[in-house]
């Protein structure tokens, strides 16, 4: 039998690994920050043009590459972090596989400039597709300057797949944000397309947290802090009342690295139990030291994913940690974390003695004697009528309150758990959650912009941008007027002066979240079908929100109008009909 296997040619190689490690471009920001970092840079610059498809450029003031260092960074497993196999399990840096660079130009254009201090001049690589190009002298000032170009240009396959633009910068925005609030002591620059994304000064964890998401989110953060013999643990988790409906804000770091763990963030909830609903979301930016031998980074190609020896003990201390510092919240709520802390409190003199309460009574008062009668009979009057504002009795609907939560009239009930029944020769079941979406939908899909009524607000509702969030708000302005919202963006918060009509303002915050969180590029006809599903996926009145006759009427009339259509607008049935002969059956 013929021979049949042989060794793959590098390029083919390389091209596997990138698989592995080059999954779409946030994944080469991901790794050339990294290098940075390690590169100790305290300056670096992310510069993006068309999400990374065109171009991906990081530049660097760190020590730099020597010329043979920088002709060596692009071989598979080159690396200067690790000599022998002990040092696998003792790892502080970022990149130590020495896989990045060489798949990273396995699938693109790749361009290097670089120069150690003591060098005079530095080095210009060039690599396309894995082949080696070029290596020149070059001008160039102390660190490193990697550009990507044409990301997968030779594996169209690969670059067919890549999602549109807003999709991809947000991935690379998040890449971003986990390494620039890992690492507070650098300086870090984003510009995509020639714009400013991000400019983050050196700062401490809470002023880098501020950079990125504003001054609003300070005042609904509480610090944390705990040190064992095991792990140190320091951070801040958000207040109960700042929970959202989605995961946002949740920053999870070991030893300057971000991780995920499920298994962590589920002691993070339960620390929450019982301040927040199931349904709703903490934000937390909390950050672990510990011993590099006690953990193992190299369980998955991207290391986000991290194995902790006794990690039921952190477990234990991150729960215990956290219930701590929000129980001192819910005694002392207006801490203000960014006081200096040698500023002095007020502190009462504990010498001075505290009177006692002197309570008097006249021990020869008799309310019967001649003149104190009426005035005790004005009293018990007085008393009697106050009193009976207040009924202590059960009232009929508690005392019929047995499958029905409330009997509005002859032909319609609400059931414990939020269903209505309607009786109309059949009797219907209606989830009132699903009838509103089906309601908000009809109503925004009929309605032309100059049908929309629009309530002005008192006062105006903030919602803080980054500069990502800005462009992206900015690109829907229009579309958001034309259904009746004015907004007014400065600097980095949105002011809302005016929203939908049959919009609750508490929900506003959940819409905009969800939009900005999905937005994508879309015709204007395709975001004003995007924008009227989430809006009454969004907007619609919960089960639990709709508990009277007052608030079920209304919407059942609108509902009526429509002429009962049996699903909403995401295929799911509006009702279920009950009919009564079946009923009978199952009674005999």
């Amino acid at each position: 039998m013929r021979d049949v296997i042989q060794l793959l040619p590098d390029t083919v190689a390389n091209q596997i690994a990138a698989g592995e490690v080059v999954q779409r471009p946030s994944s080469v920001v991901k790794e050339l920050l990294e290098n940075a970092i390690d590169a100790k840079a305290d300056r670096i610059h992310l510069i993006v043009k068309d999400a990374g498809r065109t171009l991906i450029q990081v530049v660097d003031n760190g020590v730099g590459m020597s010329i043979t260092d920088a002709r060596m960074a692009f071989e598979r497993h080159a690396t200067s972090k690790i000599r022998t196999t002990e040092d696998i399990f003792s790892i502080s840096s970022k990149g130590f596989r020495g896989e990045a660079l060489a798949s990273i130009a396995a699938v693109a254009q790749v361009e290097l400039k670089t120069k150690t201090e003591e060098d005079e001049l530095g080095t210009h690589i060039t690599i396309e597709g894995g082949n080696y190009i070029s290596q020149n002298p070059v001008q160039n000032e102390t660190g490193s300057s990697f550009l990507v170009k044409n990301l997968f240009y030779n594996v169209p396959a690969r670059r067919k797949f890549l999602k549109s633009n807003n999709v991809e910068l947000k991935k690379i925005q998040e890449e971003f944000l986990r390494v620039a609030l890992a690492h507070c002591s650098i300086s870090f620059y984003f510009n995509h397309n020639e714009t400013p994304v991000y400019q983050l000064r050196k700062n401490n964890l809470l002023g880098r947290i501020v950079d990125v998401y504003g001054k609003k989110l300070q005042s609904t953060l509480v610090p944390i802090s705990e040190e064992t013999d095991l792990i140190k643990i320091t951070g801040y988790v958000g207040k109960p009342e700042s929970a959202k409906k989605s995961r946002g804000e949740q920053y999870f770091f070991v030893n300057d690295r971000f991780f995920k763990s499920n298994y962590f963030n589920k002691a993070v909830v339960d620390a929450y139990e019982g301040v927040i609903q199931n349904t709703c979301f903490p934000s937390y930016f909390i950050n672990f030291e510990i011993n590099p031998e006690m953990i193992d980074v190299n369980i998955h190609p991207t290391k986000t994913e991290i194995k902790f020896e006794d990690e039921s003990i952190i477990y234990g201390v991150l729960r215990s940690v956290i219930k701590r510092s929000l129980g001192i919240y819910n005694i002392s709520p207006s801490l203000d974390f960014s006081q200096d802390k040698d500023i002095a409190f007020f502190n009462p003199n504990k010498t001075r003695s505290v009177p006692d309460v002197s309570i008097k009574v006249n021990p020869t008062f008799n309310p019967f004697e001649q003149g104190k009668k009426q005035q005790f009979r004005e009293y018990k009057q007085e008393t009697k009528e106050f009193y009976s504002s207040f009924s202590f009795e059960e009232s009929n609907e508690q005392k019929n309150q047995k499958l029905f939560d409330e009997e509005l009239d002859f032909n319609f009930y609400r059931l414990k758990n939020g269903y209505w029944l309607w009786e109309d020769e059949k009797l219907y079941v209606l989830d009132v959650y699903r009838i509103h979406q089906t309601i908000l939908y009809e109503k925004f899909k009929n309605n032309t912009s100059s049908s929309v009524l629009s309530q002005k607000l008192l006062f105006p509702l903030e919602y803080p941008l980054t500069n990502l969030d800005y462009e992206k708000l900015e690109s829907i302005k229009k579309q958001l007027y034309e259904n009746g919202f004015e907004i007014r963006m400065v600097s980095d918060m949105a002011y809302f002066d005016a929203i939908p009509s049959d919009l609750e303002q508490d929900k506003l915050y959940d819409l905009i979240d969800e939009l900005m969180k999905s937005l994508d590029s879309h015709s204007a006809e395709e975001f004003f079908m995007f924008f009227i599903n989430t809006y009454a996926k969004v907007s619609a009145k919960k089960r639990n929100e709709v508990t009277t006759k007052q608030q079920f009427e209304p919407l059942f009339k609108k509902f009526r109008e429509l002429e009962l259509p049996l699903y909403n607008p995401f295929g799911k049935k509006n009702y279920a009909i009950l009919e009564l002969n079946d009923l009978e059956l199952k009674l005999n």
